[in-house]
This record gives structure tokens, sequence and C-alpha cells, in this order.
């Protein structure tokens, strides 16, 4: 039995679904998560939404049928590892643009430990300028047809 309000197969949603890294531990990681969220709040809910990376290999119904539903999938990884992308490969999913930051936007990857306890905050390690670097890269992916 569902509940009232969770989205249901046959139901309308998104057309295109972010799944992105967001990694904490370092700057793009960050960048990845900030730009993603620019991204919905320029293109709206209708267009974009990012999806819930971890509940994808835990199989969580919703998540998985709007995946499924979505017209586009979009993965978003600050890093090479592509942990966004490996994992909504992994569970058999088309993915229709791979975005990484470091290969496509020129980022520098930066662990945020290495200033720990100095009192720096994350701010230091992240600017502006990548995340609307990244912000464009997500959204002509988003407007391609």
């Amino acid at each position: 039995m569902s509940k009232e309000g969770e989205w249901q197969e046959g139901m309308p949603t998104h057309e295109t679904i972010l799944f992105s890294c967001f990694g904490g531990l370092s700057n793009t990681g960050i960048t990845s998560a900030l730009a993603c969220l620019e991204t919905v709040k320029e293109l709206g809910l209708a267009k974009v939404a990012i999806g819930c990376l971890p509940s994808v290999p835990l199989g969580v119904k919703p998540v998985i049928g709007k995946a499924k539903a979505a017209k586009k999938i979009i993965t978003v990884d600050g890093c090479p590892f592509e942990c966004a992308r490996k994992t909504i490969e992994a569970a058999g999913f088309k993915i229709d643009k791979s975005i990484v930051l470091v290969r496509d936007i020129g980022m520098k990857k930066v662990a945020l430990h290495t200033d720990i306890g100095k009192g720096l905050g994350v701010e230091k390690y992240i600017s502006q300028e990548d995340i609307n670097k990244a912000k464009e890269l997500i959204t002509k992916s988003i407007l391609e047809k």
C-alpha cells in the first residue's frame, strides 16, 4: 500500500534526473552538489530534479521509478572516481550524459582535510566561478535534444 503523496508509476515526473556526487571531503564534490542545486533552482522541478544516489543500489521504488520514467539521466561527478556514474550504471540505467568536473571544466581536486584545526571554512575551497561553469555545462546537457 502506498502512502498518500508518494510517487507511483504512471504519474508525471521530472524530465531529467541528475545523480550527483555530493562528496563533502573535497572541493569537487561540494561544487558538483551546489551546481546541481543551482541548476534545479534555475530550470525548475518540471524540467530537472536531483535523484537520491544512495537509494539507487538499495532499490528504493519511487527513486527507481522516477529514474526509469525520466527522459534523461545525467550524472555529475567532481572527480575521476566517478562514483555517481558507476553507481547508476551498476543499477542498469543508461546515462545520457556523464559530467566530471575535473575533466570537463578543469577543476583541481583539493581534499578538505589539509587545513583541519586551522579554523578555515569550506568557502576557501570552492569558487563561484567553478559553480557557474559546472551549472552552465549541466544546463546545456539538459537542454540538448
